[in-house]
């Protein structure tokens, strides 16, 4: 285990692991004050964004830092989720599942999938857009990797097919993982050579109202005895909701292409650096008692569930939060500090 020395000597080093607010800066207060994003500069060339979704969560963060950097935004979305953000910003409104007609005849540099979770989703945008469109960024997900066994990870790995992952219960809908996988294949269908697929692993930060990160500094800020999963040495791995949304604007910037995983930090983290880390920046007195995998299991303590963020790494997922991140790193990606 990492002492709360080390860990923040390792952070410092190496940019840090990624942004934690703790809930003391309401999201919306995030973005109207700007944030990190405020402080970029502009860039030369204007694009012309489209941005599928674009009020929820990942987009604002990728709009203002858009818009920080000089790019003109159209944003394209049903007008339920935060429709007073950005007021001079132009919205069209549509449903992704059965009207697109606002989207008919218009021309973008380059259009932003946040939102789609239906395959036939992103079949209906991308093949209208696509004649009139230069690149198409699709948001997916680090769950289309069907085995995470490998070490490291890499966009090698093998994903989900209809031959190792068969759909029975087609009337549930298709599984997560299969259907981003489809997705993937829809843009590069219709954007042949101008599709860039970014593979995000679990996303964090302010906006983020599943829990599924801030289970921890929650309970460590409240001190006491905590329940820590494993024995520490399992390797996390996430990333920062406007590290992962500013890089994405760059990437249009730089025109890359091609399928990135977007995860963080830049170095090994192992879980008890991660817990002791959160512990020093809530400045807790709690303390950790480190109960045995096997025996979480037996009394039905889940990984993922009532254990957020840990994943032990064994029986096909040591390879779950051991991506190699040496390409996204030399395209830019950057991990703000715990």
């Amino acid at each position: 285990m990492a002492t709360r020395r080390t860990f923040l000597r390792i952070a410092a080093a190496s940019g840090g692991a990624l942004g934690l607010r703790l809930g003391l800066v309401p999201y919306l207060d995030v973005i109207a004050a700007g944030g990190p994003a405020g402080r970029a500069t502009r860039r030369r060339v204007n694009l012309h964004i489209l941005i599928l979704g674009g009020t929820g969560f990942i987009g604002p963060y990728q709009v203002q830092y858009a818009l920080d950097r000089g790019h003109t935004l159209t944003l394209f979305n049903r007008g339920h989720t935060n429709p007073r953000l950005f007021p001079n910003v132009e919205h069209l409104i549509g449903d992704r599942a059965d009207d697109l007609k606002s989207l008919e005849g218009r021309h973008w540099d380059v259009v932003i999938d946040n939102s789609a979770t239906d395959p036939t989703w992103v079949e209906r945008s991308a093949r209208l857009l696509a004649p009139r469109v230069k690149k198409y960024i699709f948001v997916s997900s680090r769950a289309v990797y069907f085995d995470t066994s490998r070490v490291p990870m890499t966009i090698e790995a093998p994903l989900f097919t209809r031959e190792n992952a068969p759909v029975r219960w087609f009337r549930r809908g298709l599984p997560y993982g299969r259907a981003k996988v489809l997705a993937e294949r829809e843009a590069q269908k219709y954007f042949p050579g101008r599709a860039l697929i970014v593979r995000p692993g679990l996303v964090v930060g302010p906006g983020d109202l599943s829990d599924r990160f801030t289970y921890w500094p929650v309970r460590i800020k409240r001190g006491g005895e905590v329940l820590a999963p494993g024995d520490g040495t399992d390797p996390v791995q996430f990333i920062d909701a406007r590290d992962l949304s500013e890089w994405m604007i760059r990437l249009a910037e730089q025109n890359a292409v091609g399928v990135y995983n977007g995860l963080g930090p830049g170095y090994p983290l192992s879980f008890a650096a991660l817990l002791q880390g959160i512990k020093a920046a809530t400045k807790s007195e709690a303390t950790f008692t480190w109960v045995d995998a096997d025996f979480l299991a037996a009394n039905r303590v889940r990984a993922y569930e009532e254990m957020p963020v840990w994943r032990p790494a064994r029986n096909g997922w040591e390879g779950f939060a051991r991506f190699d991140l040496t390409r996204e790193i030399a395209l830019g990606l950057t991990f703000r500090p715990l």
